[in-house]
């Protein structure tokens, strides 16, 4: 017996084709399982970084809002204080021009007391005089003052001329007088009548309320706590 009667031929099989399509497909589900979860991930960290991005504007819009609205607190804070400093301001000046229209009228009651109104004249005329101190000077009164003005300045011409040692030419005006409306006093002028000394009771008064004001305030309102001077 020969040995190629002997052996026996088997012919090689070829895989069949369904397992061949089975792990194909398995292969093709695991990456694209594995495709959805690279995808899943990465849109996680997308979405997780916009969302980080948006909740920082977020935060820092509503951080401008919060400090916006605090600062229109306080001007609206400061304008509400400023306008009740500026009303405790007018009242406090109204009370204090009601006080110096008061003083005002009564200044009528010095001029009915006939020789208490001379002696002031005698020391307003005297005065203006010296603050002149020209040659020649005019005076001006109220119509019904001018009997005491002539007093006044005949008292006052020899002392004036004796303490400056100077000669002086006074001259009472007639023809024009102080209005009627006024409490008393007179004006002073030089020669040309560019220069003029009020001694006027109103202008007097209105001189000492100024001097005075800073102690009529502490007499009205206490002392100011915000001042640093004095003077």
């Amino acid at each position: 017996m020969s040995l190629r009667r002997g052996l026996r031929y088997v012919k090689p099989q070829a895989p069949p084709t369904r397992n061949i399509k089975h792990m194909m497909a398995f292969i093709e589900q695991e990456a694209n399982e594995k495709a959805e979860e690279i995808d899943a991930k990465e849109f996680n960290i997308e979405k997780g970084r916009l969302v980080q991005t948006q909740r920082l504007k977020i935060m820092e819009y509503y951080e401008k809002k919060e400090k916006q609205i605090e600062q229109q607190k306080k001007i609206q804070m400061s304008n509400l204080m400023n306008q009740a400093r500026l009303k405790v301001l007018k009242a406090r000046d109204d009370l204090i021009a009601d006080l110096l229209n008061e003083a005002k009228q009564r200044l009528t009651k010095v001029v009915k007391d006939s020789g208490r109104y001379q002696t002031l004249l005698d020391g307003l005329v005297l005065q203006g005089f010296y603050q002149l101190l020209e040659p020649k000077m005019t005076v001006r009164c109220r119509k019904q003052d001018l009997p005491l003005v002539r007093n006044a300045v005949q008292k006052s011409i020899p002392i004036y001329k004796t303490t400056t040692k100077k000669e002086v030419d006074i001259h009472i005006d007639q023809d024009t007088f102080l209005p009627e409306d006024i409490a008393g006093g007179v004006e002073i002028y030089n020669s040309d009548g560019k220069i003029k000394v009020s001694n006027t009771l109103e202008s007097r008064l209105d001189l000492i309320a100024q001097q005075m004001m800073p102690d009529i305030r502490t007499a009205l309102f206490g002392a100011n706590t915000n001042r640093k001077f004095l003077d």
